[in-house]
């Protein structure tokens, strides 16, 4: 007795190292890949000039911030026959590799000053070889964290992933809030936007250092057994699975990224929020979206996975809209912080759990592709385009529209996760052995 006790110890020890090593190179991706999006507001009229229209400067970097998301089914689809074919851990070596030198190039790129309209061509470029890393990050974790993960605690393993994610936009917000209260406006203009790259750079260094001891939770005689990383496998068996995971993933990518990384822009143009106070209010929102993440993965190890998304889905659907017209309609931060974590709050239905669904929707021998790649077109195609169809209906004077945007693909998503098997009963996800 002592002795089994002495190896379920030993082996929960392990699967806990596996999780932290895995969610910390998880922060750096993520911190690397959303802190051009808290920096775009002082870098992107050195790569955007338009006469000092912000809206138009802001609406470029947005579409540059999309393309970095049409990159992720390539990427997703990349890394997740890596992850089937050749392991877990491998896969996400590589990823965090080619985020490290994407950001060190993003911190050493010239300007428009120095090399015209090629300037922005080159951010470009190296943004969508970080939407390639990001699009095969987040199917490999997902599949990773449930593997690792026990019976009757996945949503709490899992909640890990998205806690991460969010500690990377986290540190990215609070990094450029340390730079803006030290430097002038005009020097993080025109070189103090650069350090945040250089800091995920160093950072994604260390993640690699710490993704080199992770246990691998598949064999070599397994995945020699199997037929990996097959579209037409994915397509021809798991079609149904997929298109569900596409649907809600569509909801969740849009209300994800509009009450995050828009919501800071919406701060300043709409509620008129100077920049210090925008990045302020959204560091403390996302402090707290992050500490809720485990909280409610313990939750829906306790009602549920669907009962978590239906709860999620009947709360974005209610309260988006007002939400946001409160939000615009104020000018006191002690009423758009409260409302901002209100959303988050019901943003954790989903987020917490999120991954752990996906990797119950697939077996192991597509798992890392069949997850990847269906996140990665929702999120690319919702998620990706959020900031972007904000800013241009901004522009064109018709704002509103896009709050009923959300509400409509939060239908659609609502009507998927209702066709959603239950996970306690029908799911893939096993207890495995790690090596």
């Amino acid at each position: 007795m002592e002795n089994e006790t002495t190896l379920a110890s030993r082996d929960m020890r392990k699967r806990i190292s596996s999780v932290v090593s895995s969610a910390s190179g998880n922060l750096v991706e993520w911190y690397d890949f959303y802190v051009y999006s808290f920096a775009s507001i002082y870098f992107a009229s050195q790569f955007f000039p338009s006469g000092g229209d912000v809206v138009v400067q802001l609406l470029k970097a947005a579409g540059i911030f999309f393309a970095g998301f049409l990159m992720r089914p390539v990427g997703a689809w990349l890394f997740g026959f890596i992850a089937d074919r050749y392991g877990r851990k491998r896969s996400m070596l590589i990823s965090v590799f080619i985020m490290c030198a994407s950001s060190f190039l993003i911190a050493l790129l010239p300007t428009y000053k120095t090399i015209g309209v090629a300037a922005a061509v080159l951010l470009l470029l190296v943004r969508m070889l970080q939407g390639l890393s990001a699009g095969g990050e987040y199917g490999i974790i997902a599949t990773y964290m449930g593997e690792i993960s026990v019976k009757n605690h996945r949503g709490f393993f899992s909640s890990f992933q998205p806690a991460t994610l969010i500690c990377g936009q986290l540190l990215a917000s609070l990094v450029i809030f340390i730079l803006a209260f030290y430097l002038t406006e005009d020097q993080m203009r025109a070189w103090g936007w650069r350090i945040p790259f250089a800091i995920g750079g160093l950072a994604a260094i260390v993640a690699i250092r710490l993704r080199r001891s992770l246990h691998e939770t598949t064999t070599k005689e397994s995945r020699s057994k199997i037929q990996t990383g097959g579209l037409t496998e994915l397509m021809r068996n798991h079609k149904k699975s997929f298109l569900k995971i596409v649907c809600f993933t569509s909801g969740g990518s849009l209300t994800f990224y509009t009450y995050t990384t828009y919501m800071q822009k919406y701060l300043i143009t709409t509620t008129g929020f100077d920049k210090q106070t925008a990045i302020t209010v959204m560091a403390a929102a996302l402090f707290v979206f992050m500490l809720l993440q485990p909280l409610f993965g313990i939750l829906a190890d306790k009602i549920g996975t669907k009962t978590s998304f239906i709860i999620w889905s009947i709360l974005a659907i209610i309260f988006t809209i007002p939400g946001f017209r409160t939000i615009g309609n104020t000018d006191s931060t002690w009423v758009a912080l409260p409302v901002i974590i209100g959303l988050l709050c019901i943003m954790s239905f989903y987020t917490s759990v999120a991954g752990v669904v996906k990797a119950e929707m697939f077996p192991s021998s597509i798992r890392a592709t069949g997850v990847g790649l269906s996140f990665a077109i929702g999120n690319a195609l919702f998620g990706g385009s959020a900031e972007f169809v904000a800013l241009k209906l901004k522009e064109s004077g018709h704002e509103s529209i896009f709050y009923f945007y959300i509400t409509a693909v939060m239908i659609i998503a609502f009507i998927a996760i209702l066709t959603m098997p239950d996970a306690r009963k029908e799911g893939y996800l096993q207890d495995k052995n790690i090596h």
